[in-house]
């Protein structure tokens, strides 16, 4: 739960909503799934605590009210444990989605060990090879889409991204950079996690430990 304060302008037709519903309806649809830089990514309006003095400047019909509120807003502590699913599998790690958040990857240093990557199941994998001590070699466990696991946050990763997702501005003499595709563009805000501990990982792997 964060404190922020905006600048709320409401149009005429809302003048006349109840209470502060005009004011809660337009903070939703400005800061609803938007990432705010090092506050994290805003989910709900939870309560309005101040709504200052209307303006009407000249020129622009709408009131303008400093508002004081609080917004839910994700963002886990570091080292704090989740439960999530297996998105996609490549060479970059596991990706992981909690269903409202989907820039979540594990690295392959951060997956238990020994892990290797596989493309060769007809669906993109990365296998743990548990070595259970028995005659019989490790046991393959793979991890693949649509998994359920749980991980531990290790690091937060902060991006300036202008409005639109556009690049910074091309300097003076420097060469235009190459348009990015919306594949190739990166979030303003993504987590890395860790499975290599016990307990960490799928689901599965602990359900009768």
């Amino acid at each position: 739960l964060c404190e922020l304060k905006d600048i709320v302008a409401l149009a005429p037709e809302k003048f006349g909503s109840p209470g502060l519903e005009a004011y809660e309806q337009a903070l939703n649809e400005k800061l609803s799934n938007l990432v705010l830089h090092k506050v994290g990514l805003c989910c709900a309006l939870w309560d309005i605590l101040q709504v200052d003095e209307a303006h009407v400047f000249p020129g622009d019909a709408r009131s303008h009210s400093q508002v004081r509120f609080r917004y839910v807003v994700f963002r886990p502590s570091l080292e704090e444990v989740l439960v999530g699913t297996v998105r996609k599998c490549d060479t970059d790690g596991v990706h992981v989605s909690l269903g409202f958040f989907d820039d979540i990857l594990i690295p392959p240093d951060q997956l238990q060990h020994p892990s290797r990557f596989e493309n060769s199941r007809g669906e993109p994998a990365w296998v743990w090879a548990y070595d259970t001590g028995a005659d019989t070699g490790p046991h393959q466990l793979p991890m693949e889409r649509g998994d359920r696991l749980r991980f531990r946050v290790v690091e937060e990763l902060w991006r300036d991204v202008l409005p639109g997702g556009k690049q910074q501005p091309q300097q003076l003499g420097q060469q235009p950079a190459a348009p990015l595709d919306e594949a190739a563009r990166l979030p303003p805000y993504s987590l890395l996690g860790s499975v290599n501990e016990p307990g960490l990982g799928l689901l599965d792997w602990w359900s009768d430990a």
